[in-house]
């Protein structure tokens, strides 16, 4: 029986697949770095996209920031001129009403009575001076509660002070009732009536 050496053969085969496997093997390497570039590739437009993307959104905010900074800036010129405006009408209305008060302190003013100073903040009035006695404070008072444009008055301080040095209280009272040389000084507060609150009350 003949005897056949398959060795050569065997060693043929390997080397021929182990060719093959290196090839395969460098074919794979191949392909998987084309699809890492082409993924970068495609990875790096996309971030470049949204990049671009967000430069002009951030450009839109800006935009859209200034222009709500305008905005806002143009409503606060609006309530800055509403408010003077309101200020300019309310003057308008209380240049005839404070002459009526004025009026109406001389009117409610009686005898015996002198006024030092006369202070306004609002609608309320302070009103300082010196009297010949308390019934010339009260009757100032009464006159105020009947008054048009001055209601609700409130006496705060009255005090009543030695005026005089040459005349004592021992030589009994003046003609009119009232001792020589002693003054009621006092502070009383009273409202000032506007029109607007004439035409509410006459509305209802």
């Amino acid at each position: 029986m003949p005897q056949i050496n398959l060795l050569p053969w065997r060693a043929e085969l390997r080397t021929r697949r182990r060719n093959q496997f290196f090839i395969g093997l460098g074919a794979s390497l191949g392909a998987a770095g084309l699809a890492v570039l082409a993924s970068n590739f495609v990875m790096n437009g996309i971030l470049s996209n949204q990049n671009s993307r967000n430069e002009l959104l951030n450009t839109e905010i800006a935009a859209l920031d200034k222009r709500i900074a305008d905005i806002l800036e143009l409503e606060a010129s609006k309530d800055r001129l509403l408010a003077r405006m309101e200020i300019i009408e309310q003057l308008q209305r209380s240049r005839p009403e404070i002459v009526h008060v004025f009026d109406e302190l001389v009117r409610t003013l009686p005898d015996g009575v002198r006024l030092t100073s006369v202070k306004q903040t609002g609608r309320r009035l302070e009103v300082k001076g010196d009297a010949d006695s308390n019934t010339r404070v009260s009757a100032f008072m009464r006159n105020i509660d009947k008054s048009k444009w001055l209601t609700q008055p409130d006496l705060q301080v009255i005090e009543v002070r030695d005026t005089s040095t040459k005349r004592k209280k021992a030589e009994g009272p003046t003609e009119t009732g009232e001792f020589a040389g002693r003054s009621s000084q006092f502070t009383v507060y009273a409202d000032q009536v506007s029109t607007s609150d004439e035409e509410e009350g006459a509305a209802k």
